[in-house]
């Protein structure tokens, strides 16, 4: 893992946690060159999520483009960071969801929130 202070590429872990949905490895890093201590997460590496933009373009779910629009929104409102994680872990759980969801249906899934069509 390279050092975000030093660029240097040893380390030593000083302690690893799982995290609170038992999908994460929290750990906790020091570098043997600066010393500084530092945390990385590990994640199973899966499938690509695509989201479909407003105009039709396609683009990869990026769980850290939702925590950073987050952070940017609420940078002058007292919400902890942990706070925002924790959303960003519940949108990934939809996204996650539904997109088994789609997958068991063939592509016949229907928004939750849309009105439900009238037969007839």
């Amino acid at each position: 893992m390279k050092c975000p202070f030093c660029a240097h590429v040893d380390d030593k872990v000083i302690d690893s946690r799982e995290g609170r949905t038992g999908d994460t490895i929290r750990r906790r890093r020091e570098c043997l060159k600066c010393g500084r201590r530092f945390t990385t997460y590990e994640r199973i590496d899966e499938i690509p999520y695509m989201v479909i933009k407003k105009d039709g373009r396609r683009e990869r779910f990026e769980r850290q483009k939702i925590l950073q629009g987050l952070l940017k929104a609420c940078e002058k409102r007292p919400v902890a960071t942990p706070k925002l994680e924790g959303i960003v872990e519940e949108i990934e759980a939809v996204v996650h969801e539904a997109t088994r969801t789609r997958a068991d249906h063939d592509g016949d899934r229907r928004n939750d929130h849309a009105p439900a069509e009238k037969a007839g």
